[in-house]
């Protein structure tokens, strides 16, 4: 099985990128699951409705978020529609949604992490109870780690190497260099990237961003403008064993 895990999206660059790039991607590497991260695809915060189903219709089988997903309160009744889009498992019980979904024998499992990030629920302690209950024997598993602390990814990684397939970090929309595959058979990054505005940070408006850190005061931060770059990660999995097999990059940019 051949899985693509995108980088966060952001905004409407982020969206006409995957557009035009995913379809093609597909055919030429054979890709059989798309996960994409959704959590800032709506304006550079948060996720809407509309928005979801434009990331789907550009081929994304299932999307992930993290602790922006309540941005836009039309996605809560969304979240429970049924649409393949999650909300992270370590959310606090009763919450809309779902924090886990299967798509062609795979589960997807959303995680937010709680270092410099929320007060969320543990994440280690919820994907432990996920993997013991009704999905146990359930071979490939792939967790979007959705975390600002590069510690509490790699922690997870090893914690979770040899049980699922891959534990892939989003948030911080600055890839790293770490890809590889664990020694118990895991494949892991730290963080896969973003898919948006080159010229930012971390894409957004770089004049914003720069203005709101020397002042300090409150104003609107929009989404840049210019070339996109487009960061996913590959991962090849053995489907009987769930064990990854290699882990690959990739990156495009468009203009």
């Amino acid at each position: 099985m051949r899985v693509l895990m995108v980088g966060d999206i952001v905004g409407k660059p982020g969206r006409r990128a995957l557009q035009q790039l995913l379809p093609g991607l597909r055919c030429e590497y054979g890709i059989d699951i798309v996960v994409a991260n959704g959590e800032n695809a709506a304006g550079g915060l948060g996720v809407t409705p509309a928005t979801a189903e434009e990331v789907l219709a550009s081929g994304v089988d299932v999307i992930t978020t993290g602790n922006h997903v309540w941005a836009h309160k039309e996605i809560i009744p969304y979240l429970d529609s049924g649409t393949p889009i999650l909300r992270p498992l370590n959310f606090a019980p009763g919450t809309p949604g779902r924090g886990y979904f299967l798509v062609k024998k795979a589960l997807v499992v959303n995680l937010v992490g709680r270092t410099f990030i929320g007060s969320f629920d543990c994440p280690f302690r919820a994907v432990d109870s996920l993997l013991v209950g009704q999905y146990v024997n359930i071979s490939v598993i792939i967790i979007d780690f959705h975390a600002e602390a590069t510690s509490e990814k790699v922690a997870m990684g090893r914690y979770l190497d040899g049980r699922v397939s891959a534990v892939l970090g989003t948030h911080t929309h600055v890839g790293t260099i770490d890809a590889c595959v664990l020694p118990k058979g895991t494949a892991y990054v730290t963080d896969i990237g973003m898919v948006g505005p080159m010229d930012s940070v971390i894409g957004d408006d770089a004049e914003s961003v720069i203005h709101s850190f020397l002042t300090k005061m409150p104003h609107r931060i929009s989404v840049g403008k210019g070339r996109v770059i487009f960061n996913a990660v590959m991962v090849d999995i053995d489907d009987i064993t769930g064990k990854a097999m290699s882990i690959t990059r990739l990156q495009r940019e468009i203009d």
